[in-house]
């Protein structure tokens, strides 16, 4: 019973007990449990974050920034939001300045495109930076979305979106030469689709996103290879 209820302390299970017509003290009910290692309730209801992500994981976005830098060393910066749950990425914006009132924008411009959609998510996870100003936390919260930020220096607590944006380095930004704000605009939204559509992922049992995993072919089937972005992205598909 405590294993499978966790949020029941003793007495509670003393009183399922004698529901069942098997009346037991508390005090002995205690005793079993502590010498089974099993802490009190309190203690083995409390969620983890990791274990919060996982049960709410169809309810959250996360969001964040990240930048890239020109060939003449100009810092450009983006805007990416992801659905937890299907791994989806949204690329919103790249900008030179991102203001208070660009992520703003931003928000609302996500939302919109999003339509119906964005009334299936509850949370929103991002961290202090002073570009989310409480204008942006009302755009989401007119759509009872509740922001939950993360503490100061905690990158682990949106491993989610920290974990793309470091993909998303490796994979693009480190190999390719951006020379101006509308190419970055241009590979991102190469990579974005990419991702979405072809990019295979673990905890989607190597599904992409937006495309479920196809049914058995030919394994004598021959394959193509597309290059995108001069041969930076591989795609692999095969043909009849």
């Amino acid at each position: 019973m405590a294993t499978e209820n966790p949020h029941w302390g003793y007495r509670r299970i003393t009183g399922e007990l004698t529901g069942l017509g098997r009346p037991v003290g508390a005090s002995t009910v205690w005793a079993i449990l502590k010498r089974a290692g099993i802490d009190p309730a309190p203690q083995r209801s409390g969620l983890t974050w990791a274990q919060f992500l996982r049960s709410q994981a169809s309810g959250i976005l996360a969001m964040d920034f990240f930048h890239g830098d020109t060939v003449l060393l100009r810092r450009l910066y983006c805007m990416v939001v992801m659905e937890i749950s299907t791994r989806r990425v949204h690329l919103t914006g790249v900008t030179a300045h991102p203001t208070g009132n660009w992520a703003v924008q931003q928000a609302r411009d996500l939302l919109m495109a999003m339509d119906e959609r964005a009334d299936r998510f509850r949370f929103l996870i991002r961290d202090r930076d002073a570009k989310f100003t409480d204008s942006f936390d009302a755009v989401f919260a007119s759509h009872a979305i509740q922001v939950l930020l993360a503490p100061v220096r905690a990158p682990r607590a949106n491993a989610y979106i920290e974990r793309w944006i470091g993909g998303c380095r490796r994979e693009l930004l480190d190999r390719t030469l951006i020379v101006n704000e509308r190419h970055l605009r241009t590979v991102l939204a190469a990579y974005e689709t990419h991702f979405n559509t072809h990019r295979p992922h673990r905890a989607l049992h190597q599904a992409a996103p937006l495309r479920p995993l196809p049914n058995p072919v030919d394994p004598d089937g021959k394959l193509i290879r597309r290059d995108l972005l001069g041969g930076v992205i591989h795609e692999y598909n095969q043909v009849a």
